[in-house]
């Protein structure tokens, strides 16, 4: 079945329609914005891609895989990762691929230039023309260039997917492929894992920020000009080959847990979840890379399992229904996700339909294992030849043969590695200007205006995950040296700026304006994740942008707050605390683009707000899935809202009421942790002194007998590793009792994480509290941590009855108290129904 034209044309006439047809004006905010609108589908369709078949291309494909062995043919399969693997490896074993993952770099050195990368390309690429196959098969390299060239030192990082989302341009999007390709390319690499085409239904994923929106259409119109932009023809030394991401309703999965179950029909799978591979393939995208999560319909019935094993998906859908012609590859170790497989062997994902394996660290044993299966008849030759044939026909499209890296015009140029206009004229397309009832904007220059907020001065802020390393942490603004903060964009327009990252000390009446630069912290897949019992509220995660805003509202000058995130978040508390409020979600390096929009630098363009809501934003703390078109659909702000400067919002004081506890307050109340680090916030205590540990989870906090600082147990930053010398007491303490439902007050188990290296030399004791006095009985807990020293990671889950205490009361749910030399870390504090392996009985304190 082909598509209908006015469902699905080329990429090209989709892009120039949208282009033309503009983003319309924003809807009011009480009024919901219409549901995407289409002609569903009842079938997948047939696509046509803009590469055409190549008679003479396919000849040659048949004759260069017609002479491989075996093992050249799984070579050419494998994909190795940078750290793990030499150009002579690439010789001995014939690989088809190398990629650097998030965080590896040539020599791992974070700040290599594009001529040293471009060095190590060379030599792969030789090392592939130096083997013992009848025709050489060049290897090519892999990157996630997710926001432009993400891992380069010094290269422009555009907007994360989500604001270009919010721009709705085309034509920006195909340029900003266009100029990333330029810029991979100098570093002599030859094919990008992207674009993300996913469209994200749980903003509680910690990869919302890779999708363009909530709303398939809107993906679709997006991807195809980005692959474009990205490939363009394949002819020109600034095209690589791109990767639509990651196959498919990895935006779709339940509760918004990466990796987890897509619960959608199949008519939801291909109107909604496809719609962006559509455009891609059609806009001739070679490779797609497979997703980690798994697909269910609840529909028909069927669960079809992890995606990296299922043919129905791989080959009956992508290959065979839609007519893709390139080559699949996995995500990394992704064949171990398939039940019954590892990360070095895996037949049935082969078999259904996988081409190149991304087998970071043990593709020796992955080339040895797949042999092995294939002359054992677990794996037909035939699917291997097809595989080959896949990878070779992409290899020759692309026209990596006979080119060495090094003969490309941008190769090792660092200067082709920046595009800081496209950048900041990206920023300025994707600020949605949500209430807008401070000054008129933009403030005229000379204006002294006091900046504060942890974001302003802070470029790993602007950019978020994949930006150096993988999750975006461990960066400074010192590995950004081409990279503009948005304060200096304040200074460089030539506002009169005053700093104070936590706003303490200074007196916001001296000034005409204050502007707040807030928002989440760096993170990517896994650590971004909103786990399901926690809230959307912004504030429990970052306290800090609450008090920063608190000390500044209020003292008769306007607040003009600026927020960085990636996903839609619950921040009524903030709203009401701004006079205008701006989501700037994930604006990359060009913070100037930011200020383009708060200042009228003297002599420059006066820039209006053009962004709109690609993604709807909540009004309750546990509002999510929130989608338009959704049955009872109610918002804050509608999707495709979006203020102009000369428009008000009237928006007043939103309600800012939440209940206590999370989201899954039947079996989960989160105490402290990722989840939620406002309402029982860390202290410590000795000697009749108290010290609250503070927002900064950098920071070291002692008092004489005891030491805290930040460590890992699960994920980063999500502990504290405390240190006793003397008497004194660690504690999770708040200014309100603990909420608990019926059920978890009467069989609630108070469950943390912890890390115990050495026994205790003295005696330790876990206690509630109510206000500042202990209550019910503290337990004796000497023998659980002597247990527990040298066993790594573990839980512990203490049942809340045994401390006799009246849950109603209880404001201090964790204190633990030590009278001699101990360490241990704590961390991911919460009351459950169920403490599972962790459990333990009262008597285990008696």
């Amino acid at each position: 079945m082909h598509l209908p034209r006015t469902l699905l044309g080329t990429a090209v006439a989709a892009a120039l329609a949208l282009a033309a047809a503009g983003t319309g004006a924003a809807p009011p905010r009480s009024a919901p914005a219409a549901a995407p609108t289409s002609a569903p589908l009842a079938a997948w369709p047939h696509l046509t891609s803009a590469i055409a078949p190549d008679p003479a291309l396919e000849a040659r494909v048949r004759d260069i895989v017609g002479r491989m062995t075996l093992a050249q043919k799984i070579g050419q399969m494998t994909q190795a990762e940078l750290k793990d693997v030499t150009p002579d490896d690439v010789r001995t074993y014939y690989l088809g691929s190398v990629l650097n993952g998030g965080g590896s770099w040539p020599r791992n050195d974070k700040h290599a230039h594009a001529a040293d990368w471009l060095k190590l390309a060379d030599a792969f690429y030789d090392a592939s023309m130096a083997t013992d196959m009848a025709v050489k098969v060049p290897m090519i390299w892999g990157t996630d260039a997710v926001h432009g060239h993400n891992n380069a030192y010094g290269a422009t990082m555009f907007p994360h997917n989500i604001g270009l989302g919010a721009a709705r341009d085309p034509e920006l999007v195909r340029r900003i492929g266009a100029a990333t390709g330029k810029a991979v390319r100098a570093t002599g690499i030859a094919w990008v894992f992207g674009p993300t085409v996913a469209v994200v239904r749980d903003d509680r994923w910690g990869r919302t920020y890779e999708s363009f929106s909530e709303d398939p259409q809107l993906v679709r119109r997006l991807s195809g000009p980005y692959v474009a932009g990205l490939q363009g023809a394949l002819k020109d030394d600034a095209n690589v080959i791109a990767s639509i991401k990651h196959y498919m309703a990895d935006g779709g999965t339940a509760l918004g847990v990466n990796t987890g179950v897509a619960q959608v029909s199949e008519r939801d799978m291909m109107n909604i979840h496809a719609q962006g591979y559509y455009a891609g393939i059609e806009a001739g995208a070679q490779t797609v890379m497979a997703s980690f999560n798994s697909w269910t319909d609840p529909v028909a019935g069927k669960a079809y399992g992890k995606v990296h094993g299922s043919r129905y998906l791989l080959t009956d859908i992508l290959k065979n229904k839609l007519g893709f012609d390139g080559f699949v590859v996995t995500d990394w170790n992704g064949i171990g996700e398939v039940p019954g497989c590892r990360n070095d062997s895996c037949a049935q994902a082969i078999n259904a339909g996988i081409d190149m394996v991304m087998a970071p660290t043990d593709w020796k044993a992955f080339i040895a294992n797949t042999i092995r299966d294939v002359e054992a008849n677990r794996i037909p030759l035939a699917r291997i030849d097809d595989a080959a044939s896949r990878i070779v026909r992409v290899k020759l499209r692309a026209g990596v043969f006979g080119k060495r890296p090094s003969q490309s015009v941008h190769a090792g140029k660092d200067d082709a590695l920046l595009a800081k206009d496209l950048g900041r004229q990206a920023v300025r397309a994707s600020l949605v200007l949500l209430k807008n009832e401070g000054p008129a904007l933009p403030l005229a220059p000379g204006k002294r205006i006091l900046v504060v907020g942890k974001g302003a001065d802070s470029v790993p802020h602007q950019t978020g995950g994949w930006a150096l390393t993988w999750q975006g942490t461990a960066n400074t603004n010192a590995d950004f040296p081409k990279a503009d903060t948005i304060l200096a964009g304040l200074k460089a327009a030539g506002a009169d700026v005053t700093y104070s990252a936590d706003g303490a000390g200074v007196d916001p009446a001296r000034f005409d304006a204050v502007v707040a630069v807030i928002g989440e912290g760096p993170y990517a897949e896994g650590d971004g994740d909103i786990v399901p019992s926690a809230t959307l509220r912004h504030s429990s995660r970052y306290p800090e942008d609450l008090a920063v805003l608190r000390r500044v509202h209020g003292k008769g000058k306007p607040v003009v707050t600026v927020f960085l995130s990636g996903r839609p978040l619950w921040v009524n508390d903030l709203l009401n605390l701004s006079d205008t409020f701006i989501a700037a979600w994930l604006p990359g390096t060009e913070g100037r683009g930011v200020a383009d929009l708060l200042v009228a630098d003297k002599g420059a363009t006066a820039y209006d707000f053009t962004g709109k809501l690609s993604f709807s934003w909540p009004k309750g703390v546990c509002q999510s899935p929130l989608n338009v078109g959704d049955a009872g659909y109610a918002p804050l702000f509608a999707y495709g809202y979006g203020l102009k400067r000369g428009e008000r919002s009237h928006l007043g004081t939103v309600d800012a009421a939440y209940p206590a506890g999370g989201c899954n307050t039947a079996d989960t109340f989160p105490v402290y942790g990722p989840a939620d680090r406002a309402s029982f916030p860390l202290r410590i205590r000795a000697g009749g002194a108290v010290r609250p540990l503070g927002a900064d989870l950098n920071a070291t906090t002692a008092l004489p007998g005891i030491e805290v600082a930040t460590a890992q147990i699960r994920t980063q930053q999500d502990a504290k590793r405390v240190t006793w010398t003397g008497p004194a007491t660690f504690e999770a303490h708040g200014a309100r009792p603990l909420a608990l439902p019926p059920a978890l007050a009467r069989k609630g188990l108070l469950r943390f994480d912890t890390v115990v290296p050495a026994a205790p030399a003295g005696k330790v004791t876990l206690a509630l509290g109510c206000g500042e006095a202990a209550c019910g009985k503290p337990l004796d807990a000497t023998r659980l941590f002597a247990n527990l020293a040298g066993k790594g990671q573990q839980a512990v889950a203490i049942p809340l009855a045994c401390f006799g205490a009246d849950a109603a009361r209880v404001t201090t749910p964790l204190s633990v108290t030590s009278d001699g030399p101990f360490g241990a870390a704590f961390g991911n504090v919460d009351v459950v129904a169920d403490g599972g392996a962790g459990a333990v009985g009262c008597e285990a304190f008696r």
